[in-house]
Order: C-alpha cells, then structure tokens, then sequence
C-alpha cells in the first residue's frame, strides 16, 4: 500500500465529510449555522460592520450574554472578524470575514425567504391544527 502525504491525507479527510454522521466534524458546524443568533447576526453583519451596541439593537430579542457567546464563536470560526479600536470608550466593530461573506449570502436568503413565506407556513399550521386535534 502506497504512503500518502500530509496533503494526500487532508484531501482524503475532506472527501470523508459526511454531515449526516453525528461524530463528523460537518455535523456539528452545520448544527452551530443553523442556530437562529447565528442567521441574524450574520444577515446583520451582511450589510457591513456593526459595533456591538448596535448589532444588540438590530437583532430583537438577543440577550448581551447570547450575542457576545455567538460573536465569540463565529470569531472563533473565522466567519466574522473583531477589530478593537482604542478610544475612550474603546470601540470594538463587527465584520465578516471572506468566509462569512460566502456564508451570508446563503443565510440571508434563508432570514428573506422565512419573511416572504411565513404567511403561507402560517396557514399551513392552521390547517394541520384544525385536522389533527390534539
């Protein structure tokens, strides 16, 4: 059996990715896109940098401990980027990263079409409800 290189290896793992497998790597960023603090504060980030306090404002219903867990782990990921400017008071802004770019724009689409559908999803239930009592 042939002796494959680092590189060979990584590739290999790549093509391995199967995100309907619980333990796969996949599977578990998949579930950390899908949470809805993530959407937003990606599909707010999409328009441009945003401060804190400002981002706090925009996403309605989003705790200070629930926004500041989701910026760290989206810094963490590399989807956003955190810039610090020393002022008084420092000022820390909010922007995606290239990767948060190609993510937002599919995570934007989800957040419009939600807006654009809900209606219809509305009815849907109603309709569900009113044949499967419960």
């Amino acid at each position: 059996m042939a002796t494959m290189t680092a590189a060979q290896r990584r590739e290999q793992a790549r093509a391995d990715y199967d995100a309907f497998l619980r333990n796969c790597p996949t599977n578990q960023l998949l579930g950390r896109l899908s949470d809805k603090w993530v959407s937003l504060v990606v599909a707010a980030l999409s328009t441009g940098p945003l401060r804190y306090s400002d981002l706090g404002r925009k996403i309605a219903g989003v705790s200070p401990k629930m926004l500041t867990q989701t910026l760290r782990t989206l810094e963490r990921d590399g989807i956003i980027s955190r810039t610090v400017t020393p002022s008084v008071p420092v000022r820390v802004d909010y922007a995606l990263t290239p990767l948060g770019t190609g993510l937002a724009g599919l995570l934007t689409a989800v957040k419009t079409w939600a807006e654009t559908h809900f209606d219809e999803v509305h009815e849907a239930r109603e309709r569900y409800d009113a044949e499967n009592p419960a």
